[in-house]
């Protein structure tokens, strides 16, 4: 007997199961309020060289403003396509007269340009402040505002390799509550930030932190869910980052101080702290780890809770025990388990690629927010706003044409919609941000497979250990891609042609993967190895049902 015949006779998928979804929706709204974050808090604004005497051009109005902006074009170069120069201005005269007529001040100047000598100018009627504002994060000084993306999918990365060990060892639930906690003192320490290097250590922490809630979320929905609702249940917990996504174009657009988004996007944490109290613990992840009689708590709850009293009488200690999930209970797991036997080696291989191809062509997506001749909040709402039907597409084809097929040709379209996008002209601005907004739904199914197409690639042994390790591997996709955005300096075609030639190479390495739709989820590694967990035919499951309901002294002897 398995795990997924006694979850179909407690209810698969009924009010226990919504009671799960709903609950763990909340993490998954939090976590884009937090990993697309990065471009509102550090928002380069429009700026110029401060000039002696002269700080308020982008203040000003009326008549002032165009007297300013005559001065400013004595005192700044402009650039080959006529716009002021960001980072230079011309050198002033040693002995200039602070008190002097300011036109014949800067007339004066020399046809020399320098660097900025006063600090800058910013425009601030699209933001307050950000951290580029704040520490002058811009000209020579730009890599250090870019890196704070890095930094934090830093975080993130490291946070996937511990909180998968941890969730494998110590359960889901314990590091979900971990991970609230954590990512609220993190997020409120990087609001109340002094410095450069405090920001970027406590932006380094809070992704690290939220990891836990990234990784163990959808693999707790999973482990509670029966075969034939497990695509559903995967689409419904990745709406909740969609909407996060929205929330975040809103919330971006109301609040343009920086340190006041962050503590505002950081409260739900709060909210998640005392909803954890009504997650269940994955009975399924228990009776792996031999801990028959919390996992018979849960599993009565769940059958109650579902209207399936009856069968509470067969949830008995020993007939639990009878359930084949693992080799041994006792053996403590750890990611070396995952490249002993040569099929799951394949496996940790291939979802490595497309896994690091996913977060790197989605975020190279994200964070180019510019340039595509709208407003960033309503390119952002955009961005979030068509993930809800990519997500519903996902949905309605992935039982039919496969989790490999979907992850594949996701991978292969976003890819081939990221390379049309470069050539076409800057002029077609509606065009170019049409198939942006295309390529980012493809990128979010892609996303939205993934999760689910890993969660039934590994054994529940190492269920966590493999997210742990594919979302590893996936962050740092994540912390490249922002540096690869500022290759654009060199060469503007090359950003668009990594992003798209990696999403096409991963989307081919896919089909090496065997498929997984409507097959019960591995219990352990010899699930993997030998194929036992692969469903047959529906007569087959009829047949193992009929030996279910036999009764619970058939269930003890045929059970094993």
């Amino acid at each position: 007997m398995r795990f997924e015949d006694v979850l179909r006779e407690i209810g698969g998928f009924n009010k226990f199961q919504f009671l799960v979804l709903y609950i763990l929706w909340l993490p998954r709204v939090i976590l884009p309020l937090h990993f697309l974050l990065h471009n509102f808090i550090s928002g380069v604004p429009p700026h110029h060289c401060a000039l002696p005497r002269l700080d308020g051009r982008f203040s000003a109005s009326g008549a002032e403003k165009e007297e300013l902006a005559q001065i400013v074009a004595l005192g700044i170069p402009r650039n080959s396509d006529g716009s002021y120069s960001s980072c230079k201005m011309y050198t002033m005269p040693m002995d200039f007269d602070l008190n002097g007529d300011l036109s014949v001040l800067y007339g004066n100047r020399s046809n020399v340009s320098v660097p900025c000598q006063n600090g800058w100018v910013y425009d601030r009627s699209q933001f307050t402040s950000t951290t580029a504002t704040e520490w002058d994060l811009v000209c020579d000084n730009k890599k250090l505002n870019q890196a704070l993306a890095t930094f934090f999918f830093i975080g993130v990365t490291m946070g996937a390799v511990v909180f998968g060990q941890l969730s494998d060892k110590f359960g889901r639930k314990p590091m979900i509550q971990v991970s609230f906690v954590s990512s609220a003192v993190f997020g409120i320490i990087e609001a109340f930030s002094s410095s450069y290097v405090m920001f970027a250590i406590a932006r380094t922490l809070c992704g690290f932190a939220l990891t836990g809630m990234s990784i163990t979320t959808v693999a707790l929905c999973v482990e509670w869910t029966d075969v034939k609702h497990r695509t559903f249940t995967g689409t419904i917990i990745s709406l909740g980052w969609s909407v996060g996504n929205m929330l975040l174009a809103l919330l971006a657009y109301l609040i343009r101080d920086w340190r006041h988004l962050i503590l505002v996007v950081t409260s739900p944490c709060l909210v998640g702290i005392i909803a954890w109290w009504w997650i269940p613990e994955s009975a399924r992840w228990l009776l792996a780890n031999g801990r028959v009689e919390e996992a018979q708590k849960y599993l009565i709850n769940c059958a109650k809770m579902n209207g399936k009293y009856s069968y509470t009488k067969k949830l008995d200690i020993e007939n639990l025990k009878k359930i084949t999930i693992a080799e041994d209970s006792n053996k403590n797991h750890s990611y070396l388990d995952l490249v002993r036997t040569p099929k799951l080696r394949k496996i940790v291989l291939c979802s490595g690629i497309f896994w690091f191809a996913v977060a790197f062509t989605y975020y190279g997506i994200s964070f180019n927010i510019t340039g595509f001749g709208l407003n960033i909040y309503l390119t952002q709402f955009i961005y979030g706003v068509i993930e809800v039907p990519a997500k519903v597409g996902t949905y309605l084809t992935l039982d039919r044409i496969g989790r490999r097929n979907g992850q594949a040709w996701s991978l292969i379209i976003a890819g081939a919609l990221i390379g049309l996008n470069s050539v076409i002209p800057t002029e077609f601005a509606a065009v170019r941000t049409g198939i942006a907004v295309i390529g980012k739904g493809f990128s979010e199914a892609a996303f939205t497979i993934a999760f689910l197409y890993t969660s039934e690639l590994y054994p529940t042994v190492l269920r966590q250990c493999g997210l742990g390790y594919t979302s590893f591997i996936a962050r740092i996709g994540g912390s490249l891609a922002p540096m690869v955005i500022l290759f654009e300096d060199i060469w503007h075609y090359g950003p668009p042609v990594v992003f798209s030639a990696t999403a096409v190479f991963s989307g081919c390495v896919v089909f090496l993967l065997p498929e997984t739709t409507n097959v019960q989820l591995p219990e352990n590694i010899l699930d993997v190895e030998e194929g036992r967990h692969t469903l047959s035919t529906e007569a087959e499951r009829d047949v193992e049902l009929n030996e279910m309901n036999s009764g619970p002294a058939d269930l003890q002897e045929k059970g094993s």
